[in-house]
């Protein structure tokens, strides 16, 4: 694996011969259960549910299975039950084509589950969440994945451990690294080390910065040796940098019906702009754009684009006016 160096205009390239998975997605998965509500209720209080449903989730399973959709070679590794539930999570991966030998069933165990509820008038969801802790996977139980077949690793900081250690296969390997995650705690700076691209949120840049500053935490990414970091925004956009070079991107003009899965939506047409060598900007519009496509429909799976859809709405979507912070020194 070799990546060229990040030029002034901070262009990345990823290039790799003879790989037949482009991506290792190792991580969370969930069965949701989705209701959407006329409004949430005040505390003891109680509210109607316009329409309750379940759907396959999880941030990483989804992001694997929205980079196969959009044509990407992909494997998915994690940790079910022995449920119907885990059945109902991974039929979608083996229906994209998403190689599931990794996958580990633990016997006794239930799935993973989350109660996600959705406001219909903007989008936005609440999510709650259970994990059976014997679904937890320390760094010895990590599966052996042949890491010379592979393009580029995503994973989440669900077991922390884990992702460690596979991160630093990665490294060994060559392989690039992107990193999901929500909130900042000091058990990650091991991982976040080892991590080439970091795709985090706003609360987790301003963790990070000490300063409350999502713009500083940005920094610290950056300087601490990411190959390009980045912050997501939300309805806002997302922010980058690289060497000392910030820039941004606004989000697109849409009407969302669910918002659950943008943001692992985003990682995945992150990774899919880098596969087909696209620019840091133009990775970070193609990744904006795909995690407003998944908006479009309900569940965190239900608007997953494919190829031929993120290209015509990247030809054709309008961003929004930049709502984000100043990037300025």
């Amino acid at each position: 694996m070799t990546f060229s160096d990040i030029p002034s205009d901070a262009s990345l390239f990823l290039v790799r011969e003879s790989r037949d998975i482009d991506l290792l997605a190792f991580g969370q998965n969930s069965l949701d259960r989705v209701g959407r509500i006329e409004e949430l209720p005040p505390p003891g209080g109680k509210s109607s549910l316009v329409s309750y449903g379940e759907s396959p989730g999880g941030q990483v399973a989804t992001a694997a299975l929205a980079a196969a959709k959009l044509g990407l070679r992909c494997a998915y590794m994690g940790r079910v039950g022995d449920d119907a539930a885990a059945e109902a999570v991974l039929a979608p991966l083996a229906a994209a084509g998403v190689d599931l030998s990794a996958v580990q069933r633990v016997e006794g165990a239930t799935t993973r589950l989350a109660i996600v509820l959705v406001d219909p008038g903007n989008g936005e969801r609440t999510v709650l969440w259970h994990r059976d802790p014997r679904l937890e996977l320390g760094a010895s139980g990590l599966p052996d994945f042949d890491l010379d077949r592979v393009g580029t690793v995503l994973l989440d900081t669900e077991d922390v451990a884990s992702s460690t250690e596979l991160a630093r296969r990665a490294r060994s390997h060559g392989v690039p690294v992107v990193l999901d995650v929500d909130t900042f705690t000091p058990e990650l700076q091991p991982l976040l080390r080892l991590v080439d691209f970091p795709i985090v949120t706003e609360q987790f840049a301003a963790t990070f910065s000490g300063t409350d500053s999502a713009v500083e935490g940005l920094a610290r990414l950056d300087a601490a040796g990411a190959r390009l970091a980045v912050v997501t925004l939300g309805e806002r956009g997302a922010m980058a940098s690289a060497r000392g070079r910030r820039f941004a991107c606004p989000a697109f003009e849409t009407h969302p019906v669910d918002t659950t899965g943008a943001g692992d939506a985003f990682r995945a047409g992150f990774v899919w702009a880098l596969q087909r060598g696209e620019g840091a900007e133009a990775a970070l519009r193609t990744a904006s754009a795909t995690g407003a496509l998944c908006c479009s429909g309900p569940g965190a799976q239900g608007g997953l684009p494919d190829a031929a859809a993120l290209q015509r709405f990247l030809r054709e979507g309008t961003p929004g006016p930049w709502r984000g912070p100043w990037l300025g020194d």
